[in-house]
């Protein structure tokens, strides 16, 4: 629901986000008051010294205080968890309840000062014992309320309007978006909200250099996100409650669908030998893609190892040797590489690990084994995230665009292979051998667009990409890049999955959730956090729309519209419940075929038992969705991904595979080792 207005502002909390936090704060208070009292009883009539009665006094009045503060902390307890989401009549009476609350602090803060003042001066001749519980409840009274203090500066929304109610929603155009005055305020609201996320971006990659590409970079992202949660009137609290709902309904209309009828082959058919053959060549790529990283992920990976095998090679003159490598003063990353890979130092042509905007680390090596040469490309966060372009390849027909940043650094790659005559080299010392690109990630998008970029000049090249973003091209390039690309997804993985028209479709799906849901906020997210955790059935959540006549509502019935600041056409499709609303934004696909790699069985297992795979050959339809899941961010990771390499081994696979998707099928499985 909307954020709670008080003081004459919008909150980033709604008027049911109370509930835990003063939950936790009654929970304090209470042990307080008893410690307090205890220690009153104990020392009634022993504070003999010349300050004794000061201090005596010091602990009747914060009695008096805690009890007061109790007594509102469990009002608004109560009260916050009355009603649901979009039904917040029954908790009309929490921003006084707030106000009283507030008030309460007042006298709070005045008693700390003056109890601080008292112990320090009129404490002299009193027992030890009993100045130290004096000075334990006035350090417990400062340390509330400096957590108070960064609590509200937590919840602190700089973009709450000074004038809340129903006329700053006309004036943010709702009323009169046409005048002059109303879209000023508009584009005012706008760049306020853009110049908040950036800051916000910067405060959290302080690290990063402050020059003008990194700039335009946050920029950009700050554009994107506060466009995207412009046109909602949520707080944070609302988005959780609605991925609970959204998991738990995906996982129930899973187990309720009936098993697709999968067509088996036999491990000598055509489709089986192919998927087969790709599998093989993916597990070898996985390790260049993952050592790419360089040493975070070594040490990450080899925990017990990493670290002592890189320290004797890591700060170690080797300007001469390593003259190929860029961007590595201290040798470790390009050390983790060579552990990593198993090659030599001669087997590599260029190495680079600057990162910069649109300038990836990669590195070009002589791969023997594969006898190709291996272009393997690092996933960066430093890509614009908001922009397409046009990326024209001669003999493609259709509409030829990409995601910008990648396009960028795809071409930043390019330029560095063939003008600097790094695959010239390459091929010099190893003519017969072909082409390989591999990226994961971001790094797998960028491999994936370099390979169209090279795919005229090198026409037996081939890319595997690992976990690419599902926003990367147009349909036309996804075609033609099925002949030489295949990317591998694993599992529930949310970066496949992301892209503009699909996160406007969570979106969607999330307003409707948590509007029509008639049980309150606290139980949604009690009942989701269990069931993240220990899993069991999904809950069936009734809707308030099925038992509006039921049970009477304090309001009218609010409505996902209720949820809009002002109207968007993400919302114009709010009736259809199966395909995801694209608006004004071009669509975008995953690169080449699709390769998707799914544990079979269980969601949830134990630590020591079996893993089996099931692998198939996927389509980009299956990926027009965010899947919910506690492993959504888990199974995108380079890690998740390294470690399925002795799984995709092909004498590990069983001898059945499918090549269309299945959800129930026990058919396509592959054996993987214990996890």
């Amino acid at each position: 629901m909307p954020g709670m207005v008080a003081f004459g502002r919008r909150w980033g909390i709604a008027s049911d986000d109370l509930v835990f936090p003063g939950s936790f704060e009654l929970f304090v208070r209470v042990l307080w008051w008893i410690g307090t009292l205890s220690l009153y009883t104990l020392h009634k009539g022993k504070f003999d010294c010349s300050g004794g009665r000061v201090l005596h006094s010091y602990l009747v009045v914060l009695l008096i205080l805690l009890a007061f503060i109790i007594l509102s902390l469990c009002a608004i307890v109560y009260v916050s968890a009355q009603g649901t989401i979009t039904n917040p009549g029954p908790r009309r009476s929490i921003p006084v309840l707030v106000y009283v609350r507030a008030m309460l602090y007042v006298p709070e803060l005045i008693w700390a000062i003056l109890g601080a003042i008292w112990v320090s001066d009129d404490s002299q001749g009193c027992r030890p014992a009993e100045v130290g519980a004096v000075i334990a409840a006035v350090v417990a009274s400062w340390i509330l309320l400096l957590s108070t203090g960064v609590g509200v500066l937590f919840v602190f929304d700089p973009l709450g309007t000074t004038h809340p109610g129903s006329q700053s929603q006309e004036l943010l155009g709702v009323r009169d978006l046409e005048s002059s005055q109303g879209s000023q305020l508009l584009s005012t609201a706008r760049s306020v909200a853009v110049r908040v996320w950036e800051s916000r971006l910067r405060l959290l990659c302080c690290c990063l250099p402050r020059d003008e590409s990194h700039r335009a970079a946050f920029s950009s992202i700050a554009q994107l996100v506060s466009g995207f949660f412009s046109d909602t009137d949520l707080v944070p609290s609302d988005i959780a409650a609605g991925l609970a709902l959204l998991h738990q309904e995906q996982d129930k209309m899973e187990q309720c669908r009936d098993p697709d009828e999968a067509l088996s082959h036999s491990p000598s058919s055509p489709i089986a030998e192919d998927l087969q053959a790709e599998l093989e060549k993916a597990a070898h790529c996985m390790q260049f893609a993952v050592a790419a990283y360089g040493w975070p992920m070594y040490v990450y990976s080899n925990p017990l190892t990493g670290a002592c095998k890189l320290s004797r090679d890591c700060c170690k003159t080797q300007s001469a040797e390593y003259d190929i490598v860029g961007g590595d003063n201290m040798g470790c990353h390009f050390s983790s590489v060579l552990h990593s890979t198993g090659l030599q130092y001669r087997d590599f042509i260029y190495v680079s690990f600057h990162n910069q905007i649109y300038e990836i680390p990669f590195f070009v090596a002589l791969d023997h084994k594969r006898e190709a040469v291996l272009v393997a490309i690092r996933g960066t966060l430093s890509l614009r995230l908001m922009y397409i372009s046009n990326l024209p390849v001669e003999g493609v027909s259709g509409t030829c665009y990409a995601h910008k940043g990648m396009s960028q650094a795809a071409s930043y790659i390019c330029k560095k292979l063939l003008n600097d005559g790094i695959l010239n080299q390459a091929f010099t010392i190893a003519p017969e051998y072909k082409l390989v690109i591999t990226g994961h990630s971001l790094g797998g998008g960028t491999a994936s667009l370099l390979a169209i970029l090279l795919r005229s000049s090198f026409p037996t090249l081939r890319c595997y990409a690992f976990s690419p973003p599902g926003g990367l091209m147009s349909k036309a390039l996804a075609d033609y890049s099925k002949e030489f690309v295949v990317s591998v997804v694993l599992g529930k993985d949310l970066v496949p999955r992301l892209s503009y028209p699909n996160m406007e479709d969570l979106k969607r799906r999330i307003l409707k959730m948590v509007s029509n849901c008639n049980k309150p906020k606290y139980r949604i997210l009690l009942q989701g956090c269990w069931y993240e955790l220990f899993g069991g059935e999904p809950d069936d959540f009734p809707t308030e729309m099925d038992n509006r006549r039921k049970e009477e509502l304090n309001q009218p019935l609010l409505g996902e519209e209720s949820l809009l600041i002002r109207s968007s056409s993400s919302y114009q499709g709010l009736a259809s419940e199966e395909s995801p609303v694209h608006g004004s934004h071009l669509p975008l696909f995953l690169p080449g075929r699709i390769l998707h790699i799914t544990e079979d069985g269980p969601s949830r297992r134990s630590c020591f038992s079996q893993v089996r795979y099931r692998v198939q050959w996927s389509s980009e339809t299956a990926f027009r969705s965010v899947l919910i899941s506690p492993r959504m961010m888990a199974d995108h990771m380079p890690d998740s991904c390294f470690f399925l390499s002795p799984v995709l081994n092909p004498p590990q696979l069983l001898s059945l595979f499918c090549p269309h998707p299945m959800r129930g099928s026990s058919t396509a499985k592959s054996k993987g080792q214990d996890n």
